[in-house]
């Protein structure tokens, strides 16, 4: 399967068993307002392979709901050319010390920043056609949210570097999927989540 066509087919099985396996009505992400989570059930932690990397990249998605609440109804725009061209020089240049392709790297972080977006956008659809679902909180980005955000890009450059072989092998694409699928449920993604983990996978696999 190519890269390519890895994010629709992702995009239909994840919404596929979310509606089907769980039942599940599309979540309301509001900080304040939604019933707490429980501890996810991390999918590095039962299978070996691309999961720490899918795992990070649903933990990611879930911190654009926060990401989202803090702009929400401020001239704070979801694109930040900026903000983003830092964080694409940052791991271009700490991919180098690593061993790992600069430009391959940003490719994976330029997902990641599409992905969040995907989810931003969703959210601020569901709050504008439900104003009873908006949140209620304002989230500090630079205080509360980014930090969280530093600390899984150091987590994901590293499980990029411990994954390069498999990222690199005839059988990535078939293992992502699965490792997707298990990081969605263990995260508890609703179905915006999923389609923002596919779009987030788009660049993992090397070949």
């Amino acid at each position: 399967m190519r890269p390519q066509r890895l994010r629709p087919v992702l995009i239909a099985v994840c919404a596929t068993a979310v509606l089907t396996l769980t039942g599940a009505v599309p979540a309301v992400a509001a900080p304040a307002a939604a019933p707490a989570r429980t501890a996810p059930v991390r999918a590095a932690d039962v299978a070996p392979g691309l999961t720490p990397l899918t795992d990070l990249f649903a933990q990611r998605l879930l911190l654009a709901d926060k990401v989202a609440a803090a702009k929400y109804g401020t001239d704070k725009p979801i694109d930040d050319p900026v903000r983003e061209q830092q964080i694409l020089d940052d791991v271009a240049a700490r991919a180098v010390g690593l061993g790992l392709d600069p430009e391959a790297v940003q490719a994976v972080f330029r997902d990641q920043i599409e992905a969040n977006k995907v989810v931003q956008r969703g959210l601020y659809a569901r709050w504008d056609a439900h104003p009873a679902q908006r949140p209620t909180e304002r989230p500090d980005l630079v205080k509360e949210v980014r930090p969280q955000l530093d600390r899984i890009t150091t987590e994901v450059l590293d499980a990029l570097q411990r994954t390069a072989v498999v990222r690199g092998g005839a059988s990535c694409e078939p293992r992502l999927a699965v490792a997707s699928v298990r990081s969605a449920f263990g995260y508890r993604l609703d179905v915006l989540h999923w389609e923002g983990l596919a779009r987030a996978v788009s660049s993992v696999c090397s070949r």
